[in-house]
């Protein structure tokens, strides 16, 4: 089992074997992150896909560009997963994956899979992994507007306006 320490609370975090976490700069594929979330005992899989759309507050984009600071993005995920298994005990698998670099519309950008028995519990803790993700993880995105120009939106923006992360 890996540990890995947090800056912000200082907790040992484990990280189980049956999770997968990534950050990339390649294209994320929806059938290997089932396939990662897929276990014997599972009654469900949910699976969130977070896109590239084509405009924010009616304004073009015509992409966007994610960074992230890596190892604490990763070990944000992990703390979520433990998180989770909090909330949601009989959670078998979860999978966060978190692509960077500059994306197009419609690439997609983040994949999160929980899989566990009961489709109530994989529905709600996969809806509490990308939206405490959105709130937590060190991954910041540069939106690219039809007209040229060119804005960050930080992580506290997600707090004001949710439906726009």
């Amino acid at each position: 089992m890996n540990f890995f320490m947090t800056n912000t609370i200082n907790l040992r975090i484990p990280q189980r074997t049956e999770d997968s976490f990534a950050i990339t700069f390649a294209p994320l594929s929806i059938e290997e992150i089932y396939s990662k979330a897929d276990d014997p005992a599972n009654g469900a899989i949910v699976v969130m896909s977070g896109m590239v759309r084509n405009q924010t507050d009616g304004k073009p984009v015509v992409a966007l560009e994610y960074q992230a600071y890596e190892p604490m993005a990763l070990r944000v995920f992990a703390q979520i997963a433990a998180e989770i298994r909090s909330l949601w005990n009989d959670v078998n698998r979860v999978v966060i994956h978190h692509r960077i670099g500059r994306l197009q519309v419609g690439e997609i950008s983040v994949l999160v899979a929980v899989g566990c028995p009961h489709r109530s519990e994989a529905f709600e803790a996969c809806r509490y992994a990308i939206d405490t993700l959105k709130h937590n993880a060190p991954i910041w995105k540069k939106e690219h507007w039809q007209d040229g120009s060119s804005s960050w939106v930080s992580i506290g923006a997600c707090e004001q306006s949710p439906d726009n992360c």
